[in-house]
């Protein structure tokens, strides 16, 4: 009768491990009990932490041929715009009260009546002299003293130390753009020029103007810059 094939008896607390190789000790795992370190082979080293995606470096800010920053064009806006304000509150303080008689003396002409009530009729020619004219005249008085206080400001004070108020509350300076020139009276009155009166007398003008240096390479220069030969730097005061 043929005998079941014998299988060997485990040996006692499981199987034994392969050769070279090692387990752990049967049953739960004392307190503190750590794995044995993993096998690396020779030479090897493990790779490097991943430190993320490569910060954009910051250009360096260009610089005009006197080696000083340019100006940005939102500095350059805010300072226009000071001085656009300051010469506007001036216009108001000189010409308001004269406006205001003006108007005071149209509307007393407009409402005035007869003995019996009925309102006084007014020769045209009578009203036109004594309002329309006045305000004409007043008109060209404003615009050519505003040019002369333009001129004051925009070419006599800048060529001082090439600033404005605005300008300096903005920390920016008109200078050459040759550095071994300073800026005069004729650099001065050009850029005033463009700037004023072409800008005013082309129709969209002041705006090619002033959006000129967005795309202007090297000097990053307006119209009115490019005719005088200037440039507007960054100072720290």
């Amino acid at each position: 009768m043929t005998q079941p094939p014998s299988y060997p008896t485990p040996p006692v607390g499981g199987p034994q491990p392969a050769a070279g190789g090692f387990a752990p000790p049967p049953g739960p795992h004392p307190q503190g009990y750590a794995a044995p370190p993993q096998y690396a082979p020779p030479g090897y080293a493990p790779p490097p932490l991943y430190a993320g995606p490569p910060q954009p470096v910051a250009p360096p800010p260009t610089l005009s041929p006197s080696g000083q920053p340019l100006a940005s064009f939102s500095d350059r806006l805010l300072a226009w715009l000071i001085d656009t304000a300051l010469a506007t509150a001036v216009s108001l303080a000189l010409f308001m009260p004269v406006f205001l008689i003006l108007w005071w003396q149209m509307f007393t002409e407009m409402t005035r009546t007869n003995p019996d009530g009925t309102p006084v009729e007014t020769d045209p020619s009578t009203f036109f002299i004594s309002f329309f004219l006045p305000i004409l005249l007043l008109q060209f008085g404003l615009l050519v003293l505003m040019l002369g206080l333009y001129w004051l400001y925009h070419v006599e004070y800048l060529k001082r130390d090439g600033q404005t108020l605005g300008k300096k509350l903005m920390k920016l300076r008109v200078v050459p753009i040759d550095p071994t020139r300073t800026l005069d009276r004729r650099m001065a009155g050009r850029r005033w020029l463009v700037q004023y009166l072409a800008g005013s007398l082309v129709p969209g003008g002041s705006y090619l103007d002033g959006f000129w240096q967005l795309w202007d390479k090297p000097w990053q220069q307006c119209l009115h810059d490019k005719f005088a030969e200037t440039v507007v730097v960054k100072v720290s005061s």
